[in-house]
């Protein structure tokens, strides 16, 4: 692995940041640190580093104990409460045991005397940046298994989606271009392909190219400098070198203007990119992983969409199938989210009634798993008790206009009937609904004549209850 650094480093030279009032060590050691790869800069006060690691941004700071007036470890406090997983070693030429605990204590990763042996400060700083590196796995890991969400069917075509995505896992660097219709859960396909290649303990980060203004979007992606547009107060990095050593997740790519479709392609062909008003080249290992709803074939052919671009990102493509292409599936998609809401709310799971689960099966789902997760969560907080009933699902559904429009464009022309069968039972399920509150509130000494709900049949009729 040592090699691989070396190479990355000399590829990307990580930033050394050297706090110290004596002009000539300063010097000395920036000198030795461009010799080995690093980008230095120099500071002589406390003011002047904090505006570094600020406006710049580093890698990895040397901080003099003593700065004249100043403290370092009041200084030392002040960079770890702006920037907590930057490694500070500590330099002094009249430092104490005393002084190298306290150091430690607050946060400094070594403590060394001036002037520091250059062969032992390039040991403590390769292993004082490896420290860095690991923290961040440790990080990124423990954030994805927070975030995890399992993928829930049985079906053969999403069985032959995980499949394609486990082979493409196998390359580090190819890209993969997932298509599907919106909400049928593409990002979660490509954390799926995040999680199962090499990049694992990598930062695994996400964006979508319609969410930001075009204006915008070329900074997000890789950054500016300071004073490269109006607003730009400040140096950021770009989600292109958040993503180093990872996957960066480019949703609805389908949504990016021309301009910026051509520096992505360079980027994808070079791994190599400048910030926006940056003159230095930056080089970064990601993989990319695209994904949209649209037809991108269709949008080359209409001059849309760089050509060049879609053969690049559509090395490996995925398609994830529409929900209703998998409707054996709702059942187990549906019981995965009722028992994660009740979780989520700390209550008993709730059963599906089979009627139920009979319109769920026989409904379209235009929105797909985001639609039907959306409606168990509607239906679990605000509507069933003990039982997920017909009558608590969206009226479109119980109806059967909707999943009947879809089931034509599907071919299932069964589904209209299934919709009228299990709507048939609405009345009887409600009748069940009601005998269970009357048994509730006697249990519980409350009214023996409780208010019924009223019978939208009798009300067609112009029936009220007396």
């Amino acid at each position: 692995m040592g090699n691989g650094d070396s190479m990355t480093r000399a590829q990307n030279a990580q930033t050394l940041l050297i706090v110290d009032d004596e002009r000539s060590l300063r010097f000395s050691i920036g000198e030795w640190a461009r010799d080995e790869g690093y980008t230095p800069l120099e500071a002589a006060g406390g003011r002047d580093a904090l505006e570094a690691i600020r406006e710049q941004g580093v890698d990895a700071v040397l901080l003099d104990l003593k700065l004249g007036d100043e403290d370092g470890l009041k200084l030392l406090k002040q960079i770890r409460e702006i920037d907590g997983s930057v490694p500070v070693v500590m330099l002094t030429g009249h430092g104490t045991v005393e002084h190298a605990v306290r150091a430690i204590k607050m946060g400094a990763y070594d403590f060394m005397l001036k002037p520091p042996d250059l062969d032992h400060l390039g040991v403590v700083l390769e292993r004082a940046l490896e420290h860095a590196r690991l923290r961040r796995e440790v990080d990124h890991l423990r954030a994805a298994t927070r975030s995890a969400q399992p993928i829930v069917g049985d079906s053969d075509t999403l069985k032959k989606a995980l499949t394609r995505l486990e082979r493409a896992a196998k390359s580090g660097t190819s890209t993969v271009l997932i298509r599907g219709e919106t909400g049928s859960g593409k990002e979660l396909m490509a954390r799926y392909l995040h999680d199962k290649s090499a990049r694992v303990a990598g930062p695994f980060i996400e964006l979508n190219c319609s969410a930001i203004p075009e204006q915008l979007l070329e900074s997000e992606l890789y950054g500016h400098e300071r004073g490269a547009f109006t607003d730009a107060k400040r140096f950021k990095k770009g989600l292109f070198e958040l993503a180093d050593g990872g996957t960066l997740f480019l949703d609805e790519i389908g949504e990016m203007a021309p301009q910026l479709q051509a520096k992505l392609l360079r980027v994808l062909e070079t791994r190599t990119f400048r910030r926006v008003g940056g003159a230095a080249d930056i080089t970064v290992d990601v993989r990319v992983v695209a994904a949209t709803h649209r037809d991108l074939s269709k949008m080359v052919a209409e001059g849309r969409f760089r050509e060049d671009l879609y053969f690049r990102l559509n090395v490996v493509p995925v398609e994830i199938p529409a929900l209703r292409e998998r409707s054996g599936d709702v059942a187990t998609l549906a019981e995965h989210f009722v028992a994660r809401f009740c979780r989520e709310l700390g209550r008993t799971v709730v059963r599906i009634d089979p009627r139920a689960l009979e319109l769920m099966k026989a409904y379209a789902w235009p929105g797909n798993v985001r639609e039907l997760k959306n409606v168990i969560e509607r239906v679990v907080l605000l509507e069933a008790e003990e039982e997920i009933l017909a009558e608590h699902l969206p009226a479109e559904m119980t109806r059967g206009a909707v999943g009947a429009t879809g089931a034509a464009a599907s071919g299932h022309a069964a589904v209209p009937a299934r919709c009228r069968a299990a709507a048939r039972g609405d009345r009887e399920a409600r009748d069940r609904a009601c005998a269970r509150r009357v048994r509730r509130q006697q249990d519980q000494g409350g009214r023996s004549a409780p208010d019924f709900p009223p019978d939208p049949a009798n009300e067609a009729q112009g029936i009220r209850p007396g």
